[in-house]
């Protein structure tokens, strides 16, 4: 009086109707194919790592980008600001040079604005006595031969900003004095 057994279907299916059975053997089974899942999944795997190692290259490579976009633009910003400051120290140089700036509050100011575009890189340059580079120095006038020009008069000074020149210098061209006449002329005019 026992009651008999269901009989078990064997051939299980899940709720999407994938054959349970057949795929649990499969993978199970070591005669039926494994080495070939195990190549399939090493080949998945290879390209998913593949796939992984160019987009960490890419994101590696988009923030190297906005990094360089990024110090361009403040550097682009520090260029025009110092742009618009040129005349002003244009200023200050002719206000230095009719003793305007040997003391008072003024030429604390003037110390303080050169020493604080110093250290943001801003160098000047075109001195008399200087050789004269036309990359560099922008002659409005020609008093030598040419041979070996130098600046004979700066008109304005010309200024760089790190390594890249924002404005030429304004200056006059000539020879540069022999070695031996300079200091005659020199002890000359100033025991007279």
């Amino acid at each position: 009086m026992t009651s008999p057994e269901p009989e078990l279907d064997t051939t299980a299916t899940d709720a999407a109707g994938v054959d349970v059975e057949s795929t649990v053997e499969g993978t199970v089974d070591p005669a039926s194919g494994s080495e070939e899942a195990t190549g399939a999944n090493s080949a998945e795997v290879a390209e998913l790592t593949a796939a992984l190692q160019r987009e960490r290259a890419q994101f590696a490579n988009y923030k190297r980008r906005t990094e360089e976009e990024k110090q361009g633009r403040v550097a682009y910003g520090k260029q025009i600001l110092i742009d618009k400051l040129l005349p002003v120290l244009d200023d200050l140089d002719r206000a230095r040079e009719h003793g305007d700036l040997e003391s008072g509050p003024l030429k604390g100011v003037a110390d303080k604005l050169i020493a604080t575009l110093d250290a943001e890189g801003l160098t000047k340059f075109g001195a008399p006595g200087d050789p004269f580079d036309p990359e560099l120095h922008e002659a409005v006038q020609n008093d030598g031969s040419g041979t070996e020009p130098v600046i004979g008069a700066v008109y304005r000074g010309g200024y760089r900003l790190g390594d890249k020149v924002i404005r030429t210098a304004m200056v006059t061209v000539t020879d540069p004095a022999p070695a031996g006449q300079s200091q005659p002329q020199d002890t000359q005019s100033g025991a007279q």
